[in-house]
C-alpha cells in the first residue's frame, strides 16, 4: 500500500497536517518529514520497535548512528547536561539550521540512558549522540507537540541519493513509509554538515550545508558590549576591549577574529549606520585608538543569541535585554562590577568623554582579567 503523501502547502490549516505526523509518530509509525537540507525519515525516539523498523527499512549499517533531533538548543541540555561552551555556542549559533553536532553523552543524567537499551545502541554506539534542530517549521512544529525526541536520518536506503522531494521519497521507499508531508523541493538540497565538538575544539565529519570555515568563524568567542546610541559610549567600550585583548594574543587588534575573539556593540535605541561623536573619537585618538570607521547597529536576537558575553554600560540597559530575550539573562551583565551605571557623556564637553573612557577602561581591565582567552 502505498504512503499517504500530504501536501502541506495546500493545507487550510498548517497545524492539522502537524497533528498528523505527531499521531503518526506517536503510533510507532514512519513519517518522511521535509527539512531545509534534504527529507528526512522520523520515528518516536520512545518507540523501540519503530527504530527498529526504522534501521531496516533504511538498510542502515550497524553502527551508523541515527540523528536525534531536538527542539532548541535549551532542549539539548536534557539529553547532553554538560555539554561543552564550545558546544553551547555553536548551539546557540547554528541552531535551528544545518548543522548536526556530535557530542559526549556520558553524562549520568542524560534522558538518553532512559530511552530503550536498542534505541540508545541506535542512537550512541560509541558514546556520542548527534543532536540537532532543523530550520523547517513543520518539523520544529512537530517537535514540540511530541512527549520525546525524534530519530531522524535521511529519508533514502543507505548507499542512495538523498531525497530532496517527497516523489523522491516515495520513489525510495515506496510502501515502507507510512506518512510523507510534502513541502516541495528542499530549500538547500544538501545533507547537513556534521561536526564533532570537544572542549576544546571542532572537527568536521562530514561535510554538508556550512563550511569548516564558516563553523570556525561561528565557533569564536563573541563579547558584547551595549549602550544606547551606540555612538560614544559602547563604541569606545569595544575598541579599547579589542586593543587590550590584542595586546594579550600578542596580535594586531585586526588579527583578533583569526585568534578565536570577536569584539563587537550596538545601542538599544541606536540606528544603523550612525557615526561615533567627535569627542568620542577625540579621546580614542588621544590613547592611539581609531574610532573613526566605528558605525552604529541597533541590538537584535542575532546578536543576542551570538554572544557570549553582554556588558552593558548601565543596569536600565541590562534589563531591557533580559525582559526581551530571557536566555541571555545569565549571559548579560553590567560593565561595572558594582552594577553601578557608566555616565552618558552625550552632549556634554570632552572632559566628560574622558572620564567616561577612564571608567570604562578601568573595568574593562578587571572584568578581562576574569576571562581565560
Amino acid at each position: 500500500m502505498p504512503p499517504l503523501v500530504i501536501d502541506i502547502r495546500s493545507a487550510e490549516d498548517t497545524r492539522d497536517v502537524v497533528h498528523r505526523a505527531v499521531q503518526a509518530l506517536a503510533e510507532g509509525r514512519l513519517v518522511a518529514l521535509p527539512t531545509e537540507t534534504v527529507y528526512g525519515l522520523a520515528v518516536s525516539a520512545l518507540d523501540e520497535q519503530a527504530v527498529k523498523r526504522l534501521i531496516a527499512v533504511k538498510n542502515r549499517p550497524e553502527g551508523q548512528p541515527l540523528t536525534l533531533a531536538v527542539k532548541s538548543a535549551d532542549d539539548a541540555l536534557d539529553y547532553v547536561p554538560d555539554l561543552s561552551l564550545l558546544g553551547r555556542r555553536l548551539a546557540r549559533r547554528c541552531w535551528p539550521g544545518p548543522v548536526t553536532l556530535v557530542v559526549d553523552d556520558r553524562h549520568p543524567d542524560s534522558l538518553i540512558g532512559q530511552l530503550a537499551p536498542s534505541v540508545r545502541k541506535a542512537i550512541a554506539p560509541t558514546g556520542t549522540v548527534g543532536l540537532r534542530v532543523p530550520a523547517h517549521q513543520t518539523v520544529i512544529d512537530v517537535l514540540r507537540m511530541m512527549a520525546g525526541p525524534i530519530a531522524l536520518t535521511s529519508a533514502n536506503r543507505s548507499g542512495q541519493a538523498d531525497a530532496v522531494t517527497a516523489e523522491e521519497v516515495v520513489g525510495a521507499l515506496g510502501d515502507q513509509v507510512d506518512l510523507v508531508i510534502n513541502d516541495g523541493r528542499s530549500r538547500l538540497g544538501q545533507p547537513s554538515t556534521v561536526v564533532s565538538v570537544g572542549k576544546h575544539g571542532l572537527k568536521v565529519l562530514r561535510a554538508g550545508v556550512v563550511s569548516e570555515s564558516t563553523l570556525r568563524r561561528l565557533s569564536s568567542f563573541m563579547i558584547l558590549l551595549v549602550c544606547t546610541g551606540n555612538t560614544c559610549r559602547s563604541p569606545m567600550a569595544e575598541v579599547l576591549c579589542r586593543q587590550m585583548l590584542a595586546e594579550r594574543k600578542g596580535c594586531k587588534p585586526s588579527e583578533l577574529a583569526d585568534h578565536g575573539v570577536v569584539v563587537m556593540s550596538a545601542g538599544i535605541s541606536a540606528m544603523m549606520g550612525g557615526r561615533p561623536t567627535p569627542e568620542a573619537v577625540e579621546v580614542m585618538q588621544r590613547q592611539g585608538i581609531g574610532l573613526n570607521e566605528h558605525e552604529s547597529q541597533p541590538l537584535t536576537a542575532q546578536l543576542v543569541r551570538h554572544a557570549d558575553i553582554i556588558w552593558t554600560m548601565t543596569r536600565s540597559h541590562r534589563q531591557a535585554i533580559v525582559s526581551q530575550w530571557t536566555d541571555a539573562a545569565a549571559r548579560t551583565n553590567v560593565l561595572s562590577r558594582d552594577e553601578g551605571d557608566i555616565a552618558d557623556p552625550i552632549g556634554g564637553p570632552v572632559e566628560y568623554y574622558e572620564r567616561c573612557a577612564a571608567q570604562i577602561k578601568a573595568e574593562l581591565i578587571a572584568r578581562l582579567a576574569e576571562l581565560e582567552l
